[in-house]
């Protein structure tokens, strides 16, 4: 029997925005391996064997569902938001790098999910609708210096920039280092946006500027939007403010 295992990416946690391609891979699965909180948002099926871990066991979780499946299981492995943003399918591939022979023939399936900064943009406007890219504040896996480079380059070249893992309880401090750091590119009437469980109990959306942004609260279900120099915030009457980037970048004048 040929094992396989299927990276499966739920979306934010609103069961709608679970794909159909991702439900019926749940539904095939023998077994199903992920962090804790989000096996916790798939659904129970009988005979369906689970395995929960902690967050920080990414690269023991990979090998872990992938030594399953080479024993001739049909395994499901899954990741909030996209498997492939800063979650498990590039786990999965450095163990089947490392790992021995046999893992790297088993049938590998990536099942893309809605992520986070998509969420958080759909319920903001358009804050995304010219170029941008995403950031994770953690330094876990790379040093501090390296991920204020990146800001700088980001806001220094006119990128949106989608903030993840914003602040944890080892790093309450990170946030307010990062606006400090685009601020030193910004305007302050630079529209920042706050996302928080977007999809689940408990949702808010805040949107605010980047002279004010520090005296926000974040915590890691928190996903923040830092506009760039363009972005815009169209106020409606009773309504929440609508936040997008214009799709046409403005032209330098000589």
């Amino acid at each position: 029997m040929s094992g396989r295992l299927t990276v499966i990416g739920l979306g934010p946690g609103d069961a709608r925005w679970l794909t159909p391609e991702a439900h019926a891979a749940l539904a095939a699965a023998e077994a199903l391996y992920g962090y804790s909180a989000y096996l916790d948002r798939a659904p129970v099926r009988p005979g369906q064997s689970r395995h929960p871990s902690d967050n920080r066991e990414e690269q023991a979780r990979a090998a872990a569902a992938l030594a399953h499946a080479a024993n001739g299981a049909h395994v499901a492995l899954v990741s909030g938001g996209d498997p492939g943003i800063f979650a498990m399918a590039a786990a999965v591939c450095a163990a089947i790098e490392a790992g021995p022979p046999a893992w790297r023939e088993l049938d590998l399936a990536i099942v893309p999910g809605v992520t986070a900064m998509l969420a958080v943009a759909a319920r903001a406007g358009a804050p995304l609708g010219h170029d941008f890219c995403a950031l994770s504040l953690s330094d876990n896996l790379k040093p501090w210096e390296l991920i204020e480079r990146r800001l700088e380059a980001a806001a220094g070249a006119g990128f949106v920039i989608a903030i993840y893992n914003p602040v944890s309880r080892a790093r309450p401090w990170q946030l307010g280092a990062a606006f400090d750091c685009v601020g030193r590119l910004l305007p302050g009437s630079t529209p920042v946006i706050f996302g928080r469980a977007i999809g689940r109990d408990g949702e808010q959306v805040e949107v605010t500027t980047l002279s004010v942004a520090k005296s926000i609260a974040a915590d890691m279900a928190t996903l923040v939007i830092v506009g760039s120099a363009e972005t815009r915030i169209v106020a409606r009457r009773g309504q929440t403010p609508l936040v997008y980037t214009p799709r046409e970048a403005a032209r330098a004048h000589a």
